[in-house]
C-alpha cells in the first residue's frame, strides 16, 4: 500500500539529488537546442545514472533468491523445567527476555529472480540483535545437509547450478556428484521428496543443521541443535502441485510472507533444542557431529525454549532483505561452535563473502549493526561512515594495549570452555560414517504419497542421466533400503528417457505466433 503525503508535508516529498539539491525537471536532460547534442554539464542525469549503473551489489552465490522480516524472539527461560542457566550464560535465552529479530527465507541454488517453486533447500537464517552483540542463527528447512567436508562445498554448489558452457541446470550433472558422494543419500531422500518444495515459507520449519555448544558460567559444554517448528503447521508440495503454483505466480512464497505480516497473520515459530553431552559417543552408530545425519528424537528429546514472532514487514528490500548478512561465526557469549568441520569451513566463508559482496564495512549497515554500541580500533576501508571515533576514547589511539586512553578489554563474566584436543594433522574422513543407514530410516518414515512423489521425482531426473550414473544411484538407494532402490530400478526400466524439457522447447515453436509489425 502507498503511503500518502499530507498537505503540511508537502515541501518533504520535493524531489532532490543525493547532494540534496532540488529536482526541479526529472524528465529533459540539457541539450544544445531541443534537438541537439547533450552537454557535460548534465550533473543531475549524470549523477543519476551513475548511480543506476551501480545499484546492484554482486548476487549472493547461494541463497540469492529471498525474502525476510523483522520480529522478536521470546525465551522460555526453561529447559524440560529447569532452568536454561544450568546449560549456557547467552543473555537472550533468560526467561522472558524479547530480543528483536531479523529473518531471511531463501532458496540455496537458484538465482535472484528464479520461481520459489523449484526444487531445492530453503535457507532458513535469524539474526538475534542481543544485548551482548548480534548472534546469527544459519541453517536450512532440513535437518541436514549434503556433505560433511566443506572442501567439498564449492563443487557441490557448481554440480546443482547451471553447466558452465549451457548455463542449463542439468540433473545429470547433480548426480554425477551424488553418485560419488554417498553420504549425501540422506540428504537427496528428503530433497526429492515433498520436502524439497515447502508450500511457503510460513508453513516451513527450520534447523541450524550442525551441532553447536552452550556453555554456562562454569565454563562446562554441552553440545546442542536448533529446531525451528513453525506454529502454522507445516506443508510442502508435490511436484505436480508445485508446477501449477509456477505457472500462475512464481513469486508466490515472498508474496505470502508479506501479505500475511501486513494483515497482521503474524507468523510464529517455537524454538526447540536438542542437547547432547560432549563426547564421541561410541555407543551411537553414526558421529554426533556429522551434518548429514538426524539426533533421533527418541533418543535425543526436543525441549521447547523459545518462541519467534515475526510482525514487520521490510522498509526497502535492497536495504534490509539484499543486504543482510549472516555468519555462522556470529555467536555471543555463552554458545560455541563444535567441531564439526562443515561448520568450521563455513564460519570462514560467510563471512567472506560479505566483505566481498557487500563490502569491508557491511556490519555498518544498519540490518547488520548491533544495537548496542561499537568501540572497536578496525576502520578505514570501502565505504566506512562511522562518525563515533573519539567519542570513549583517545580519538589518537587506534591500538590496542594503551597507556593513553584507547580502548581496553572486557571482563569474561564466566568461566572459558576449554576442551581438550590432541592428535596428529591428517587429511582423513571421520571413522562412523554410515552414509546409508539414516537415509533408509527416512525413507520409510515417509508417508504412503510422500514415497510415491520422492520415486517419480527421483525417476524423472535420473531418466536424464547416464547409465553408469543410474546404477551407482541405485545401489546407493538400496544400501539404505532394498525397496527403495527397487523401485527407483523399476521405474528407470519402465520409462523411456525423460524429455519434458526438449518437448517444451519445441512446444514453444509450435505455439508462438508469428508476427511482422514492421
Amino acid at each position: 500500500m502507498k503511503n500518502k503525503v499530507s498537505k503540511d508535508e508537502n515541501q518533504k516529498s520535493k524531489l532532490t539529488n543525493q547532494q540534496g539539491h532540488p529536482v526541479t525537471d526529472n524528465q529533459n536532460t540539457r541539450t544544445v537546442g531541443k534537438r541537439g547534442p547533450t552537454v557535460l554539464e548534465n550533473y543531475d542525469f549524470l549523477e543519476k545514472i551513475s548511480h543506476f549503473d551501480r545499484e546492484k551489489i554482486p548476487e549472493r552465490i547461494v541463497h540469492a533468491r529471498g525474502a525476510g522480516a523483522h520480529g522478536y524472539f521470546e525465551s522460555y527461560g526453561e529447559v524440560n523445567g529447569e532452568p536454561i542457566s544450568k546449560y549456557t550464560r547467552a543473555k537472550v535465552f533468560e526467561k522472558g527476555k524479547r530480543t528483536p529479530v531479523f529473518a531471511r527465507f531463501s532458496t540455496v541454488n537458484h538465482g535472484k529472480h528464479s520461481p520459489e517453486t523449484l526444487r531445492d533447500p530453503r535457507g532458513f537464517a535469524i539474526k538475534f540483535y542481543t544485548e551482548d552483540g548480534n548472534w546469527d542463527l544459519v541453517g536450512n528447512n532440513l535437518k541436514i545437509f549434503f556433505i560433511r567436508d566443506p572442501i567439498k562445498f564449492p563443487d557441490f554448489v557448481h554440480a546443482f547450478q547451471p553447466d558452465p558452457v549451457t548455463n542449463i541446470q542439468d540433473p545429470e550433472r547433480i548426480f554425477d556428484f551424488i553418485s560419488q558422494s554417498p553420504e549425501a543419500t540422506h540428504m537427496i531422500t528428503f530433497l526429492f521428496s515433498p520436502w524439497g518444495i515447502p508450500a511457503n515459507y510460513r508453513q516451513m520449519q527450520g534447523s541450524g543443521v550442525h551441532a553447536y555448544r552452550w556453555v554456562n558460567k562454569e565454563g562446562k559444554a554441552v553440545l546442542v541443535k536448533y529446531h525451528w517448528e513453525p506454529v502454522q503447521g507445516i506443508k510442502n508440495l508435490t511436484q505436480q502441485e508445485a508446477d501449477k503454483i509456477q505457472g500462475m505466480n512464481f513469486n508466490h512464497s515472498t508474496q505470502d510472507l508479506y501479505e500475511a505480516i501486513e494483515e497482521g497473520n503474524y507468523p510464529e515459530w517455537e524454538l526447540y533444542v536438542q542437547i547432547m553431552e560432549e563426547g564421541e559417543h561410541p555407543e551411537l552408530d553414526f558421529d554426533p557431529l556429522d551434518p548429514t545425519k538426524l539426533w533421533y528424537r527418541d533418543q535425543f528429546p526436543w525441549h521447547k525454549v523459545g518462541k519467534m514472532v515475526l510482525n514487520e514487514n521490510p522498509k526497502n528490500f535492497h536495504a534490509e532483505v539484499e543486504q543482510a548478512a549472516f555468519g555462522t561465526g556470529v555467536l555471543v557469549d555463552g554458545l560455541d561452535f563444535s567441531d564439526d568441520k562443515l561448520l568450521q569451513g563455513r564460519t570462514y566463508s560467510y563471512s567472506d563473502t560479505q566483505r566481498y559482496r557487500v563490502g569491508p564495512n557491511y556490519l555498518q549497515l544498519p540490518i547488520n549493526s548491533p544495537l548496542k554500541g561499537i568501540r572497536t580500533n578496525q576502520n578505514g576501508g570501502q565505504m566506512d561512515y562511522r562518525t563515533d571515533y573519539g567519542e570513549d576514547k583517545n580519538p589518537h589511539i587506534n591500538y590496542e594495549p594503551s597507556l593513553l586512553g584507547g580502548y581496553t578489554e572486557d571482563q569474561n563474566n564466566g568461566q572459558e570452555h576449554e576442551p581438550y584436543v590432541e592428535g596428529n594433522i591428517v587429511r582423513e574422513t571421520i571413522d562412523r560414517q554410515n552414509n546409508f543407514g539414516q537415509a533408509g530410516e527416512t525413507y520409510r518414515r515417509l508417508n504412503d504419497w510422500e514415497r510415491d512423489d520422492l520415486i517419480n521425482n527421483l525417476v524423472g531426473a535420473l531418466s536424464q542421466c547416464h547409465k553408469d550414473i543410474q546404477n551407482q544411484m541405485i545401489e546407493n538407494f538400496t544400501k539404505a533400503d532394498e525397496e527403495y532402490g527397487k523401485r527407483v530400478a523399476e521405474g528407470l526400466n519402465s520409462m523411456p528417457k525423460d524429455d519434458k524439457m526438449e518437448e517444451a522447447v519445441h512446444d514453444a515453436e509450435q505455439m508462438g505466433h508469428p508476427s511482422d509489425p514492421y
